[in-house]
């Protein structure tokens, strides 16, 4: 397959150019928002352009496979092209239509797979505040609530001795979170949805905020 290195280099500028644009806007949104400059209107206008440039297809994402079919990671369109054209993956799937620089036509990859074999441990899933949302359902683990803006409590408070650990973190509304305050769950006279445990490191899991949108990734995930 021939390469055409400056088509590479026109998708990677691109590629730049637009996460700039919608870095850029989204800094400046949150600069204002703490002035309170915006109106309304602003407001609509503005999210209006982020979207513009975050639906570019350049940035949709792509499930990358080792060499022997196991789902590494997600990368965006702009770097798949990459890859595949200086032939460092295969194009595995596609079907999100096309891309047209000066000189060729690219189809838009959906999954690509690595030509040589990479070697890792067993992933996990990270402790992170939006992985303890995403196990807890985005709800509060107190009072079964779920809104938007939940914070993370330890179940038994880290000035008791208390870990930074899966099993003792969870999802709480602020109210909640504020009346346990400093107290263990039992003398706060609280009760748990559920126990806490660690999320399963499988595939379909890691992936799983984006197989709701990329539904043909399913057979290339399911069982790792």
């Amino acid at each position: 397959m021939l390469v055409d290195i400056h088509a590479a280099r026109g998708l990677v500028a691109w590629g730049n150019y637009t996460r700039g644009i919608a870095k850029c806007h989204t800094f400046c949104l949150k600069i204002r928002v703490v002035l309170g400059a915006l109106s309304e209107i602003e407001l609509l206008k503005i999210r209006a352009i982020i979207r513009k440039v975050m639906e570019n297809p350049l940035l949709a994402p792509v499930l990358v496979l080792n060499a022997n079919f196991e789902p590494l990671n997600v990368c965006n369109t702009r770097r798949a092209i990459v890859l595949v054209l200086t032939g460092k993956a295969d194009l595995i799937l596609d079907g999100r239509g096309e891309i047209q620089s000066v000189s060729q036509v690219f189809p838009c990859p959906s999954i690509i797979r690595l030509e040589r074999m990479i070697k890792r441990p067993r992933p996990k899933v990270k402790l992170t505040k939006r992985e303890i949302l995403r196990r807890d359902n985005y709800t509060c683990q107190y009072c079964g609530k779920i809104l938007p803006y939940l914070t993370i409590d330890h179940i038994v408070p880290r000035r008791l001795g208390g870990t930074h650990e899966w099993d003792n973190v969870v999802a709480a509304c602020p109210a909640c979170n504020h009346r346990k305050g400093g107290r263990t769950v039992e003398q706060a006279q609280m009760r748990l949805a559920r126990p806490p445990v660690e999320p399963p490191s499988s595939a379909v899991y890691i992936f799983g905020r984006h197989l709701h949108e990329n539904t043909d990734w399913v057979p290339y995930v399911e069982g790792w």
